[in-house]
């Protein structure tokens, strides 16, 4: 028997812009329609997908309200159920599907992936919804077939599939096709303490895992690299990316020494010069360094007078030093030494010098031409001020050298020419796409370019309404956990079609192990419980040879691979 001999209810009203009404047969509990749940009408032609948005409780009489039978009376509660008492339901229908020459039917006019066997997600063609259907026509609830059909399976030999999570009630994979997220900048919100970080881990596990792209991931708190804490009563930890495939992630740090006292011997060093900084990152870093739009003109004042050791003449400059470059080149004193106060705080990043031996940005460029991922973690510079300048420092260079290529690759058509696709991850994304600054960073520069360069951010943040309304309308897919604050629940929707529907799904997640999917990676808005990220997924996505592999041999290929990059 499949569900589509057991009907929920029947479409009793409705329209294609606020969704259909729904009303439950008798001997369906109200109590079994969850918000989120994915449902099939079938009209006379077509099959709608759908999504239940909200549930009601209605009544064919006032009197009834006004007199309830008694709590105890269970045999005229019975008599009222159906008639006198029901439940309805809330549904948007997303896609539809029309069955053609190549699909079968049952004879009632309805169509399952029983008899419609595709071999290939492209086999199927589902449709976004133009019309809604007939008065009475049956719901049912989706069953396997139907998720395939729609979401497609991680064995597609057409498509990069991953399956990220499961249905609320059911034990079959959702699947995000890896192809379109690395087509767009991609989002992972959520408020503190839902998951976002475990959830980044799983995508960037299938992007590594299916070879959809090369991977940059600014590890703020170091929970990506080499392993991070399960958060819980009892203390264990979760293995990172570079322990699931130790032969594809490298692990760059700005602080060698906390890197080590974690127990990761094999990170590759990574330092920074003044004399990389350039005026646009400290544009950035403006609030945090409290400058000035006149400390920044004086800025540019002394980079044209210094070029690139600016930084350096300025902080070894005394105060007549500082009076005699006024006078030629009309600066204002008060600002620039205001300018060398505030700079000297960058004295004391751990990772910033004078000038470094090696470019070590040209390595990080080399490991990803190469087909590696890159982990560049922080350690004890985990502050915003830290954070901010060698990640927009970092970007903006490797960001310059992919339009380079791009543009090569435009020219000569070569396939050899074509740069690998990049994805950039970062958190606290509001602090660099917040409205007042997005147009003067590169991150807002990436997230209005889309693929045009290959490359796209993948923002991880728990404020999105902190991030500015066009670059939120550019964010391609959103996977998102609970958020209480309407401002961002108010974000979340910005450029969706349908949007306001949805809000009540995303208000009535948990706050634990459950998000809400939309946008272009996925057909249709779902609501998951996301896949554990446990020894099971260990087993499913890791490098196969890991298993064989001792810490020791680990280890040796990770100071090899750092061997034949010259360190």
């Amino acid at each position: 028997m499949t569900h589509l001999d057991i009907p929920l209810g029947s479409v009793i009203q409705g329209s294609l812009s606020q969704g259909l009404e729904v009303r439950l047969h008798a001997d369906v509990s109200v109590e079994d329609m969850r918000v989120g749940k994915f449902l099939v009408v079938q009209g006379m032609r077509s099959r709608f997908f759908c999504l239940l948005t909200d549930v009601t409780l209605g009544t064919s009489s006032q009197r009834i309200i006004v007199n309830p039978p008694d709590p105890n009376d269970d045999f005229l509660r019975q008599v009222l159920a159906g008639n006198g008492t029901f439940g309805t339901v809330n549904i948007s229908p997303m896609l539809m599907l029309t069955p053609g020459e190549t699909s079968s039917s049952n004879g009632n006019g309805s169509t399952s992936l029983g008899s419609f066997e595709a071999q290939t997600s492209a086999e199927i063609e589902l449709l976004p919804v133009k019309t809604i259907p007939s008065h009475f026509s049956q719901v049912y609830e989706a069953n396997e077939g139907d998720f395939r059909m729609v979401f497609g399976w991680e064995d597609d030999p057409t498509r990069r599939n991953f399956a990220i999570g499961k249905p609320l009630d059911m034990d079959v994979p959702v699947c995000i096709n890896l192809d379109r997220i690395v087509e767009r900048s991609n989002g992972i919100f959520g408020k503190s303490g839902t998951g976002k970080s475990f959830l980044t881990r799983l995508l960037i596990s299938g992007i590594i895992r299916k070879q959809a792209a090369v991977n940059l991931m600014f590890d703020m708190h170091s929970e990506y690299g080499w392993e991070a804490m399960r958060e819980g009563k009892e203390v264990s930890t979760v293995k990172g990316l570079c322990q699931l495939f130790p032969g594809s992630v490298e692990i760059y740090t700005l602080d060698p020494e906390a890197t080590r006292r974690r127990g990761v011997n094999h990170a590759q060093e990574l330092y920074l010069s003044f004399d990389q900084i350039e005026i646009e990152d400290l544009r950035l870093i403006s609030s945090e360094l409290n400058l000035s739009e006149a400390s920044i003109d004086n800025a540019n004042i002394l980079a044209g007078e210094f070029g690139k050791s600016w930084i350096v003449q300025l902080l070894n400059m005394t105060n007549e030093d500082i009076s005699e470059l006024c006078e030629m080149k009309q600066g204002h004193k008060g600002s620039i030494m205001a300018l060398q106060r505030k700079l000297k705080r960058l004295e004391d990043l751990k990772y910033i010098r004078s000038a470094c031996p090696h470019n070590y940005i040209e390595k990080i460029l080399q490991s990803l031409d190469a087909g590696k991922h890159v982990v560049v973690e922080f350690g004890s510079q985990a502050n915003m001020l830290s954070y901010m300048l060698a990640t927009n420092m970092i970007s903006r260079r490797i960001h310059k050298s992919y339009v380079k290529k791009a543009d090569k690759f435009l020219r000569t058509k070569n396939p050899q020419d074509r740069p690998h696709p990049l994805v950039i991850t970062i958190e606290e994304a509001h602090r660099f796409l917040d409205s007042s600054i997005v147009h003067q960073t590169i991150f807002g520069t990436i997230a209005r370019e889309m693929r045009k360069y290959f490359v796209t951010l993948l923002i991880v943040d728990q404020r999105p309404s902190g991030i500015d309304n066009e670059v939120m309308s550019q964010v391609g897919t959103r996977i998102t956990c609970l958020l209480n604050d309407e401002k961002d629940i108010d974000a979340i929707f910005t450029g969706v079609s349908g949007g306001q529907g949805l809000r009540s799904v995303l208000a009535k997640l948990d706050s634990k192990q459950q998000a809400l999917l939309l946008g272009h990676a996925v057909p249709m808005p779902v609501v998951i419980r996301t896949r554990p990220y446990d020894t099971t997924f260990y087993e499913e996505i890791g490098d196969p040879d890991w298993q064989t592999l001792s810490d020791d041999k680990v280890f040796a290929a990770a100071d090899s691979a750092k061997a034949d990059l010259g360190f």
